[in-house]
């Protein structure tokens, strides 16, 4: 069993598995009335304005973005979440923090699990949070050759693919450990980031 990821992706899943009569439109009528959706999915509308992106990276991990999600219920301490998303892969990475918190906790969570694995990104691009504002973030940042790109508020030609991606995390928590809140930090291992899908695998 596992979650779907709307109608499209639904379908390709079940297609080379499964043919019956009239399947394509009972899947859609099925994914449409799905109530879980509909009591955990955000409502989408139309950001106004005309949107200035920014250029596509030469390769992975060159470029990234981070923010957090926080007031969460607190799940085995933790109670935020740390957001890595790369603008060329579209993959992310997604750690817990305890807050409060100070920008050498999260250079230390930041270094043990995306430094390791992909070196130093030489633009981060990140909101105006007091963490990245701070002095120790800058000197941090400077030290190691890379630059700090920083935005404003309701800004999507920045920031806006993590905030998206934000709201499928959420989405994915919500949908799979409504009844179990304080469990959602075992769960952020199965949730992996492409573009703007998230799936989860209930084990």
């Amino acid at each position: 069993v596992g979650g779907h990821s709307g109608f499209p992706v639904t379908y390709k899943r079940i297609l080379p598995l499964f043919r019956w009569l009239g399947m394509k439109n009972f899947i859609k009528s099925q994914v449409q009335s799905c109530l879980i959706c509909q009591q955990a999915k955000p409502e989408r509308v139309q950001y106004p304005g005309l949107l200035s992106p920014l250029p596509v990276p030469s390769k992975a991990w060159d470029t990234v973005s981070m923010d957090f999600i926080s007031g969460l219920p607190s799940s085995y301490q933790y109670n935020c979440i740390l957001v890595v998303i790369d603008k060329f892969s579209k993959y992310g990475h997604f750690m817990g923090l305890t807050h409060p918190f100070n920008a050498q906790k999260v250079a230390e969570i930041f270094l043990d699990n995306v430094y390791k694995l992909h070196g130093m990104p030489r633009l981060i691009i990140c909101d105006r949070d007091p963490i990245f504002t701070s002095a120790f973030w800058k000197i941090l940042i400077s030290r190691t050759g890379a630059e700090l790109n920083m935005s404003i508020a309701y800004h999507p030609e920045t920031d806006g693919h993590t905030e998206r991606v934000n709201q499928q995390i959420e989405c994915f928590l919500r949908c799979f450990i409504s009844a179990h809140p304080a469990k959602w930090s075992k769960w952020l291992s199965f949730s992996v980031s492409s573009g703007t899908t998230l799936t989860g695998i209930l084990p």
